[in-house]
């Protein structure tokens, strides 16, 4: 059941807090169930350096409004939401996430000078991003977004965001499209806004991507990390040995039902501890995040992430995030590096057996 049931007050925010900014951004997987990411350059304006999902900032001009400062309501998964993360999708990397108006089941395929001229007057305002389509006769795959985890950025930093994530699956059957052809062996894509933020994009197995972040070949930040994490559980690469093109079509479609089920299903834990805990009630399609730190390791001296609080803006409501797991990370000069996410108790436990063996060693 979707938790939407707010407390009937508003919480009352501080006047000197940064409002966080509406986006929204779409993990898209592959027809073989592997995960685009997109290379920001080392100038962006957020996540610089960092390999990231595609999505960006609402705009009221194409995507339409969401409630305003101090409604909970915002932070809410919504059509503006959804119209956001295909637009700012498509600007990005040129995956029109969009099916032909009298077909739900026939994706909308476009000549590539056509997407580029139209991801450009879209970019500078031009045209909105839904009358294009409508002109193409094409309609936005809003139905086939689902919502996993909203990210709320925490206090103290100069901007903020709340960002909506969903999940996309492309098709399993083999596309033509020419911007998934690209992505597939990282192409240096062409951008509206001629490559200020993006450089390339790349499909890879969420595994792959992990593996690369923990050997320092790319730069992820906690959500990436996390959410690429959860993924990896059941996106777990081809089957071993050869299989017929069918074979692989049900071997990916039961990848994606087993992440549907999980996506769904409450509660979100199996650990008995996590398990008492409100969160745990919440579907992941639901959960709001704001990391907050409890503090750094002794050992390395990462941070020590919390996933369960929703921020401030919906703190005295029932939002949460996620109870059962933290992420250890280091940052340095605006950047990050060692991102892993392991299980609450087990880290805290390390923490208190160092304590004790510092204790131990004074006597």
């Amino acid at each position: 059941m979707s938790r939407r049931n707010h407390m009937a007050s508003t919480p009352k925010l501080d006047k000197k807090l940064v409002e966080p900014r509406p986006s929204a951004s779409v993990i898209l997987l592959s027809p073989e169930n592997q995960v685009l990411l997109l290379h920001r350059v080392q100038t962006s304006s957020s996540f610089p350096s960092a390999h990231v999902f595609p999505g960006g900032n609402l705009s009221d001009f194409h995507d339409g409004i969401v409630p305003g400062p101090g409604d909970v309501k915002r932070h809410e998964d919504s059509l503006p939401y959804r119209l956001g993360a295909i637009r700012e999708t498509f600007e990005e990397c040129g995956i029109l996430l969009a099916h032909e108006r009298d077909s739900e089941n026939k994706p909308l395929n476009l000549p590539s000078t056509e997407r580029d001229k139209a991801r450009k007057e879209i970019y500078e305002n031009k045209v909105r991003f839904s009358e294009w389509l409508a002109s193409v006769g094409g309609v936005a795959d809003t139905d086939n977004l689902l919502p996993f985890t909203r990210w709320v950025t925490p206090l103290g930093q100069p901007r903020r965001f709340t960002t909506q994530m969903y999940v996309y699956m492309l098709p399993l059957s083999t596309s033509s499209d020419p911007a998934i052809s690209a992505a597939r062996s990282e192409a240096m894509i062409p951008t509206p806004d001629g490559g200020v933020e993006i450089t390339a994009a790349r499909f890879d197995d969420a595994s792959t991507w992990l593996e690369k972040q923990r050997k320092g070949e790319v730069v992820m930040f906690p959500p990436q990390c996390f959410l690429l994490h959860m993924l990896s559980q059941f996106l777990v690469g081809p089957p071993s040995g050869s299989s017929s093109s069918s074979a692989l079509t049900d071997h990916y479609s039961s990848q994606r039902e087993k992440l549907k089920e999980f996506l769904a299903t409450v509660p979100t834990t199996s650990d008995p501890k996590a398990m008492k805990h409100p969160t745990a009630q919440i579907p992941w399609g639901d959960k709001v995040i704001s990391p907050t730190t409890l503090g750094l390791r002794q050992s390395d001296k990462r941070s020590i992430l919390a996933l369960d609080k929703p921020g401030p803006e919906l703190k005295g409501t029932d939002r949460g995030g996620d109870w059962e797991r933290v992420v250890l990370v280091k940052f340095t000069k605006g950047m990050v590096k060692d991102v892993e996410i392991r299980g609450r108790e087990e880290v805290l436990a390390e923490e208190r057996q160092l304590e004790k063996t510092a204790k131990e060693a004074k006597l």
